[in-house]
């Protein structure tokens, strides 16, 4: 496991786990702009299986254009991705890029800091709440 992810082990289905994080992200602010289906898009390219995984763009509109206004190259690392990842039929892994990775890279602006533990908290909420249901 990485020290740049938020992380959340859930004992249910992909599916499940898949429509409680979309919910729990759309609580707490964030619609998702982009998915990626791993699973399929390597099958289809390289002919290769691999458990479920999709990676989720997700963005809360107000705290990118606070992040963009305060360092404009940020816009670089958005949407914010997470991750759900099958284990196996009864366990999937929630994971999301932990914003304050993203702060480490612009360390003197502190607005920068300050919406990332911002996301952070929002981001880490919705992967507790999936994870609790």
């Amino acid at each position: 496991m990485s020290d740049y992810t938020l992380r959340a082990t859930v004992p249910s289905t992909f599916d499940k786990a898949e429509n409680a994080i979309r919910e729990e992200l759309a609580d707490v602010g964030f619609g998702i702009l982009t998915e990626i289906d791993m699973a399929a898009t390597l099958k289809a390219k390289l002919g290769v299986d691999i458990p479920r995984q999709k990676i989720l763009g997700a963005c809360n509109p107000r705290f990118a254009h606070r992040a963009t206004q305060a360092d404009p190259s940020i816009a670089a690392l958005l949407p914010c991705s997470v991750v759900v990842r099958e284990i196996d039929d009864t366990t999937t892994l929630l994971e999301a890029f932990d914003p304050a990775a993203m702060a480490s890279l612009s360390p003197a602006n502190a607005e920068i800091a300050d919406v990332a533990t911002e996301v952070r908290g929002l981001l880490r909420t919705a992967l507790d709440r999936a994870a609790a249901r």
